[in-house]
């Protein structure tokens, strides 16, 4: 059961992620969608949407560790995968809020 609920969230960020890296959906972003119209004029709305989804796709290639590890009975991959999904989640939030790189 475990892995059909895996496979169907890697599919949805699949999905949420070719929507992003075609520069679209970026009301889906935390954050931008709750800015004002102003505030939202100030960022290079197409370079954010692009950054989410190559984010979406190194999301789920943490989580084909997680599936690994289920098929192969081996524990030390859920580790693996685990650390690497916190990881790039930190990198996320630090690298998009840090030094004005999506502001116009």
């Amino acid at each position: 059961m475990f892995i059909f609920i895996l496979m169907f969230i890697m599919l949805l960020f699949g999905v949420i992620g070719l929507i992003f890296i075609n520069g679209k959906g970026a009301s889906l972003i935390s954050g931008y969608n709750s800015m004002s119209e102003a505030e939202k004029e100030k960022y290079d709305e197409d370079a954010l949407a692009k950054f989410m989804g190559k984010m979406m796709f190194a999301l789920i290639f943490s989580m084909i560790f997680w599936l690994l590890s289920t098929l192969l009975s081996m524990d030390w991959l859920l580790y693996v995968g685990i650390i690497l999904f916190v990881g790039i989640a930190i990198f996320i939030v630090v690298y998009a809020n840090t030094g004005e790189r999506f502001r116009k």
